[in-house]
Formats: C-alpha cells, sequence, structure tokens
C-alpha cells in the first residue's frame, strides 16, 4: 500500500500544542456548540462515543458526554474497540492522510454508528494568506507556503463515501473575526495552535521589514470602516454512518413511479420540439 506523502510536521505541532492558550480557543467553542446543535437533533441515545483531538476532554465536558478520548495523531489508536458516535474534533485539517483516518473511524465504528467530524476549511485564514503572498512578493521575490492549504467543502464530501461511509453529508459555516492588527489574529492563531507547521515550511525568522509589509498589506486590502482587519474561519462538516442493512438506500435510477413533472403538478416540455 503506498502512502501519501506527508505535508505536515506533527512533532512541531506537539510543541506548539503545549504553548497554548485557552482564551484563543474561541473557534472550538463555536465547534462545539454546533455539533451539540446537530446531536440534538438525532433521536437516538449514544452509549459508546469516542473523541478524537488535542482538547477532546474539553470537548466531551462541555457537551456533556461519557467518552473515551483519543489523540489525534496519524494513525488513531481505537484499541480494538467499538463505537456508536465518533466525533474527530478539530484535527482533520492537520492530518497527512484524511481519508485514511476516516476509514479507521469506519472500521471503529458499530452498523449504523455516526462519525462527525468538525475541521478548518479552505476559506479559512484567506485574508492573511494574500498579505503573506503580497509581501513575499515585495519583499523577498518569491512566495513560500506560509499557510496550510484546507480542503474546499465541494471536495470534501466525497472523502465519506472514498472511506465507504453511508448517506455521507458536508457542510460549512464562515465566521468573520474582526482584531485591531495582524498582530493580534496571529497572537490568536499562536494561543489556538494554528501556526505553520507544513513540513516545507520556511524556517527564517520573520524580520521586522517583513511583518510590517504583511500588516500594511492586510490593512490595505482587509480593513474595514472602524480601521479593524477581518479574519475568515471556515468550518467543515463532515457526517457519515457506518453501513448498516437498516438504513435507508437511494431508489434505482427510473424506478420512480410518477414523474417530476407531476410531483409539481406541472407540464413537461420537450425544448427540442418547442
Amino acid at each position: 500500500m503506498t502512502l501519501p506523502p506527508k505535508l505536515f510536521d506533527h512533532s512541531i505541532l506537539k510543541i506548539r500544542r503545549n504553548r497554548t492558550d485557552e482564551n484563543s480557543w474561541f473557534m472550538h467553542d463555536k465547534a462545539i456548540k454546533e455539533i451539540h446543535d446537530r446531536l440534538s437533533e438525532i433521536n437516538r441515545d449514544f452509549e459508546k462515543i469516542a473523541i478524537i483531538g488535542f482538547r477532546a476532554k474539553s470537548w466531551a465536558k462541555k457537551l456533556n458526554l461519557s467518552a473515551t478520548y483519543i489523540n489525534d495523531g496519524d494513525l488513531i489508536n481505537f484499541d480494538g474497540k467499538s463505537y456508536d458516535l465518533i466525533i474527530h474534533a478539530m484535527g482533520l485539517h492537520r492530518a497527512n492522510d484524511p481519508v485514511g483516518q476516516l476509514i479507521q473511524m469506519n472500521r471503529a465504528l458499530i452498523p449504523d454508528g455516526l462519525v462527525i467530524s468538525v475541521f478548518f476549511g479552505g476559506q479559512t485564514l484567506s485574508e492573511l494568506r494574500i498579505s503573506f503572498a503580497y509581501a513575499e512578493a515585495k519583499i523577498l521575490n518569491g512566495i513560500s507556503p506560509r499557510i496550510a492549504p484546507m480542503g474546499e467543502i465541494r471536495d470534501l464530501g466525497g472523502l465519506l463515501q472514498r472511506a465507504g461511509l453511508a448517506l455521507p453529508v458536508a457542510d460549512n459555516i464562515k465566521f468573520d473575526v474582526s482584531y485591531e492588527t495582524p498582530l493580534q489574529l496571529m497572537h490568536d492563531l499562536r494561543g489556538m495552535a494554528e501556526t505553520n507547521i507544513i513540513i516545507d515550511r520556511s524556517r527564517k525568522t520573520m524580520t521586522k521589514k517583513f511583518f510590517d509589509e504583511i500588516s500594511k498589506q492586510y490593512f490595505h486590502h482587509f480593513s474595514d470602516n472602524n480601521g479593524r482587519i477581518n479574519s475568515t474561519f471556515e468550518l467543515i462538516f463532515l457526517t457519515g454512518w457506518a453501513p448498516a442493512a437498516s438504513q435507508q438506500k437511494p431508489l434505482v435510477p427510473g424506478s420512480a413511479k410518477i414523474s417530476l413533472a407531476q410531483a409539481l403538478n406541472t407540464t413537461e416540455k420537450n425544448p427540442e420540439k418547442d
């Protein structure tokens, strides 16, 4: 089996997670609220629950769930146990093999068990990404990977099907967060352990000249009428179920007993004849 190339350096991620700041974990709180709302709409009591992530214990407490806490490394150690609910909490965007992780979760579910994964999507930090690019092109005459690539909603839904999960659903929510300066944004990113861990990242120290140019570009392109800057955060939600015989199945194409026109109470027209 050929493994995908590694994009992220999880050894440096572990170090950076040791210096996090709880005041910066506001996006986790938003994700937790969304997960809570989604679970409340499911008419089912989950008994064996696993939460995957660096802050799994905090998630379980805020969701009021009795759960097993599992680290979100490249290989997820389920220790041979099976679950009826697995929550992957804000880590899949840092996975070197996201499909592989979804497959591992599918295998750790009992039939008709549920996976919910929430993580940052491709619109996250789009303003900072552009500001970095402008500044590097002007100061360094080139562009290096400063912000990790993140998946787009139009592509991510297919990961669930590739992992063999049934009834797949992918959706997203975007949040606009306002800051006085780019430095405050970067402080929050450090506090939530979302700084650059790309293996091929630049190891050069950011100079004052370079940082000043980033700030200049950010204010020029993305400041509001109050002189503050905007930063986009996008949360992606992937939901899928372990296949089970009791689940609803899609109808076979052509098996409908009435036409769409009949269902809509309208007249079907052939554009080639009209």
